[in-house]
C-alpha cells in the first residue's frame, strides 16, 4: 500500500516509518496508543515551513518582477489549505491515512483540512528523509503546478492586517490561543489578535492557522471598516 504512494509521489523512503508517521491522524495515534504526539502533527509543523521556504525561493526566482507584498500573497495561495488539499488528491492521499474510528465515520478522508496538514506531513517526511531535495521533487511535482500567476484565490488576512497596521510606524501585531474544544476529529481553536498590546479581533478554526486568519479578518473588519 506504501509501495504505491511512493510510486505515486516518485519518491522511495528509506525510513519507511516517516511515511507511516506522515498518514496518522491524531485520531488514530489517541484512539490506538493514548499519545498525540504519534501523530503527524509534529511533521505538519515542520512541513510548513520547508514548504514555505521552497515555494519563497521559486517565486523569487521566477518572478523578478513582482514586488515584496505580491510575492507575500503568492506564497499564501501555494500553501492555503485549498491548494494543499488539491495536491493530496491528485496523489490519492486520502485513502492512505490512518484515521480514528470517528473521524473515519465523520468522512475524514475527503476532509480538506486533514489532507492539507497530511500533504505538509508528507513534504517534512522526505525532507528528513532524503534532504532539501527530496523534498523539493514533491512539491515541484505537485505544488508548484498551482502557481497564481493573475488572479489569487486564497484569502491571506494575516498578511492583509500586516500591511494595513504597518502604514503607521511601531505597530505591533501578535497572535494568542485562547482556548480549544471537541473531539479530535473535529477540534475547534480560538485565538485572538492584539495590536500594541489591545485585542482587535477573536476567530475561530479547525487548526490555529484557521484560527488566526478569522481572527485577522475580524480585526480589518473592526479596525478597516471601509476595507469590507
Amino acid at each position: 500500500m506504501l509501495k504505491d504512494l511512493e510510486a505515486v509521489i516518485g519518491y522511495k523512503f528509506h525510513n519507511i516509518s516517516l511515511l507511516q508517521n506522515a498518514l496518522t491522524h491524531s485520531s488514530y495515534a489517541n484512539e490506538r496508543w493514548h499519545n498525540s504526539l504519534l501523530s503527524n502533527e509534529r511533521l505538519e509543523f515542520l512541513g510548513d515551513s520547508v514548504l514555505g521556504m521552497l515555494v519563497a525561493e521559486y517565486l523569487y526566482r521566477n518572478f523578478p518582477n513582482r514586488p515584496e507584498g505580491e510575492l507575500t500573497r503568492m506564497r499564501a495561495d501555494m500553501v492555503c489549505e485549498q491548494t494543499l488539499a488539491a495536491a493530496a488528491n491528485r496523489i490519492g492521499l486520502g485513502q492512505h491515512l490512518l484515521l480514528g474510528h470517528g473521524e473515519e465515520q465523520g468522512g475524514g478522508r475527503t476532509r480538506s483540512s486533514i489532507l492539507a496538514d497530511a500533504m505538509e506531513s508528507v513534504i517534512a517526511a522526505s525532507f528528513l528523509d532524503g534532504g532539501m531535495e527530496a523534498a523539493l521533487q514533491i512539491v515541484r511535482t505537485f505544488i508548484f503546478v498551482e502557481v497564481p500567476v493573475t488572479k489569487l484565490h486564497n484569502a491571506d488576512y494575516k498578511t492583509q492586517l500586516q500591511e494595513m497596521v504597518q502604514q503607521k510606524k511601531n505597530q505591533v501585531l501578535s497572535y494568542e490561543l485562547v482556548g480549544q474544544s471537541g473531539p479530535d476529529h473535529d477540534k475547534k481553536f480560538d485565538v485572538k489578535v492584539t495590536l500594541n498590546g489591545s485585542v482587535v479581533g477573536f476567530g475561530s478554526g479547525s487548526s490555529k492557522k484557521r484560527a488566526e486568519q478569522d481572527a485577522a479578518r475580524a480585526a480589518i473588519e473592526k479596525l478597516f471598516p471601509e476595507q469590507k
